[in-house]
């Protein structure tokens, strides 16, 4: 499983499992809930994904260093200010929080269940080689930050 590590593009791993969302929310149960209902529901969950989303990519360029993230070892910085005193991976929070949002606009609790499925990839196969690669690259500074900042929140 080894070779899924940083292979594919976080952004088209929520994509992709917002598509199994989508899916699943036809053929599943949900609510009956209307359009209303679940755009007042979901959108405010949607700005908050994409703030906290934009917030990390933000304080990357600030930090002038790469935003790829299928090549860590490429970081020239770590970055450990704005949102990162807060959380050690906001644009993953950000896609996590838009899939929450997707999942209640699709007012299907199964759906739920891609969110779930996204932080488990995430973990697994992105997050894990990139703290790998950033301990190699920062040592003891990337250890003191892991110890004092939450993976997600």
């Amino acid at each position: 499983m080894g070779a899924l590590e940083n292979r594919i593009p976080p952004p088209l791993v929520a994509t992709l499992i917002g598509i199994l969302m989508g899916v699943s929310a036809r053929y599943l149960p949900g609510f009956e809930l209307t359009l209303g209902w679940r755009l007042a529901a979901g959108l405010p969950v949607l700005l908050l994904g994409l703030g906290v989303c934009l917030a990390g990519v933000l304080s990357f360029h600030r930090a002038r260093t790469t935003v790829n993230p299928l090549r860590p070892e490429r970081a020239s910085a770590l970055v450990d200010g704005g949102i990162y005193q807060y959380t050690r991976n906001p644009m993953y929070l950000g896609f996590a929080t838009v899939l929450v949002a997707w999942s209640l606009a699709l007012a299907s609790p199964l759906a739920m269940l891609g969110v779930a499925a996204f932080v488990l990839y995430m973990n697994r196969f992105q997050i894990s080689p990139e703290e790998r690669a950033l301990a190699t690259l920062f040592g003891e500074e990337f250890i003191a930050y892991r110890s004092r900042v939450r993976r997600w929140l």
